[in-house]
């Protein structure tokens, strides 16, 4: 990233307006505000587990959906 120093004499004013326009055109404030709210990636092992949760979960409601414990209204589809 680029240094900015002030000069001297120099109004503050000129000087914040430099620096912005510098970290502007450097795009560096720009990429990061990007990556701020990224996730992850999650692992193969992680999928495998979630994967395997959602059919247990999946299971154990058709079950409970054919022995007229669970409505039929609260299917998804």
């Amino acid at each position: 990233m680029a240094d900015f120093k002030r000069k001297p004499g120099e109004s503050f004013e000129s000087f914040l307006r430099k620096f912005k326009k510098g970290l502007k055109n450097s795009k560096r404030l720009e990429k990061a505000r990007s990556k701020q709210h990224l996730e992850p990636k999650k692992t193969k092992q992680k999928q495998k587990k979630h994967a395997l949760i959602g059919l247990d979960l999946r299971k154990k409601n058709e079950f409970l959906r054919k022995t007229g414990k669970l409505p039929e209204s609260t299917m998804r589809s």
